[in-house]
């Protein structure tokens, strides 16, 4: 039963690399997959984040995911006092259906980060993403419902996708808005949209000829301190691609264990809510300059009884570099 559920996800993995984009339960975690307006957007003078997921962990490799993503702040010294010019570059690997399908991209993105008043209490975003993208179908590693005899899989598939390997390869654009307030010069308030795929690549697989649809993004959330070693985030996220469309919801209580305003350790416990799918319980550890977030996806879906309600592991890991100078100004940066 477990390798006809197997072959089944398989054969849904093909359909949704054609339709719809790897995502993270972690999105706030992984900035330049999630809207090329963040490239930039914190307080430090360097950025390295990555994320690695395994969905669906109990049936062999089914998908497979990792990003890690560099960006930094330019020309500050040029630009007005309360604005940032950023620039980055993102790296990710998607596997699916023990390696059939592999897809790896690799764009470059900018920002420019507008301050609407000389506090930068309220400030805006524009940023741009160019994508390289390269995807390889292993049709070696397939099995298809015409090889099927009394003995197993054992005829000759005549499937058109059933003889060789396919390979593709194109160049992508994305584009972001994002606005970020305060009332207070503590808490934090943010909303962004992004728009992923914008030419609709076409993709190409033994005589079939799909375009991968665009992907609008729209999020938001907000950090809310609580009192000087506790705090509340919370954030919401709706994607829609073609007829694929997800909304993710919830937030974490942070607090500060150290109780140390030079390196203080801030411990976060929470939870998101992927509607009509799974539950996210998340788990994370600040420290120095290091950020970790761990998730783990509980699945309630009609694909509750193939994962067996294991939606998928996933772990976060963001490091930021702090300038041996300390600014007198905080960049006010959306946390989750």
């Amino acid at each position: 039963m477990k390798r006809i559920t197997f072959i089944l996800l398989t054969s849904l993995s093909w359909q949704f690399a054609e339709a719809q984009d790897p995502h993270f339960s972690q999105f706030f975690a992984s900035p330049l997959t999630l809207n090329p307006a963040y490239t930039g957007k914190f307080d430090g003078i360097l950025r390295v984040a990555g994320n690695y997921r395994n969905q669906w962990p109990t049936i062999n490799n089914a998908f497979t995911t990792a990003t890690i993503s560099l960006d930094f702040p330019i020309l500050q010294s040029s630009l007005p006092e309360m604005d940032t010019w950023g620039v980055g570059i993102m790296a990710l690997t998607d596997q699916s259906g023990n390696k059939i399908m592999r897809n790896n991209f690799i764009g470059i993105s900018t920002a420019y980060h507008k301050s609407l008043d000389e506090d930068g209490f309220n400030e805006i975003a524009l940023g741009f993403q160019g994508t390289y993208a390269s995807k390889r179908l292993d049709i070696s590693k397939a099995q298809f419902a015409d090889q099927v005899t009394d003995l197993g899989f054992t005829n000759v598939s005549q499937d058109i996708f059933g003889q060789g390997n396919t390979n593709v390869s194109y160049f992508d654009f994305n584009v972001g808005l994002m606005y970020t307030t305060t009332t207070n010069g503590e808490n934090s308030i943010y909303g962004g949209i992004s728009y992923y795929h914008i030419s609709s690549p076409k993709e190409s697989f033994r005589g079939a000829d799909f375009y991968l649809p665009s992907r609008l993004t729209i999020h938001a959330g907000g950090m809310f301190p609580l009192d000087e070693t506790k705090s509340l985030h919370g954030s919401i996220l709706f994607q829609k691609q073609a007829a694929a469309s997800e909304t993710v919801l919830g937030g974490a209580f942070s607090i500060d264990v150290s109780q140390d305003e030079t390196e203080p350790i801030q411990i976060y416990a929470g939870a998101w809510y992927r509607v009509n799918d799974a539950f996210i319980p998340y788990f994370g550890l600040e420290f120095k300059n290091l950020w970790i977030g761990a998730t783990y996806d509980i699945n309630h879906s009609a694909l509750r009884n193939g994962s067996q309600g294991r939606g998928g592991n996933e772990i976060s890991l963001i490091y930021v570099q702090q300038p041996v100078e300390k600014r007198n100004r905080q960049t006010l940066c959306p946390r989750f």
